[in-house]
């Protein structure tokens, strides 16, 4: 681990249930880290997000997150038009699951 690529910002004890407070570091509320601990014991930290499962599609298709992009782009340039309501093509026994 290349310790010169941090910056210190303050030293912490655990406390009697062996949390650590780390809003120092500028965390927040309600962030989510993924943690790894390396031999000598230094813990580092590494930001995430979370979606949900049915949005991880989205990151795993370069051509669905391009096409998805596309579209909001036009829709943001006032390209896009309506369809129609498409409501009566939902399968309410297929939504159920």
């Amino acid at each position: 681990m290349d310790s010169t690529k941090f910056t210190p910002v303050g030293e912490v004890s655990a406390d009697e249930r062996a949390r650590i407070s780390v809003g120092k570091a500028g965390v927040r509320r309600d962030d989510r880290y993924a943690i790894a601990v390396n031999d000598e014991g230094a813990i580092l930290l590494t930001p995430l997000v979370s979606i949900p499962k049915r949005e991880l599609l989205v990151w795993e298709d370069v051509q669905i997150r391009e096409a998805l992009s596309r579209g909001l782009l036009e829709s943001a340039a006032g390209q896009a038009k309506s369809l129609g309501d498409f409501t009566q093509f939902v399968d309410e026994e297929e939504d159920e699951d």
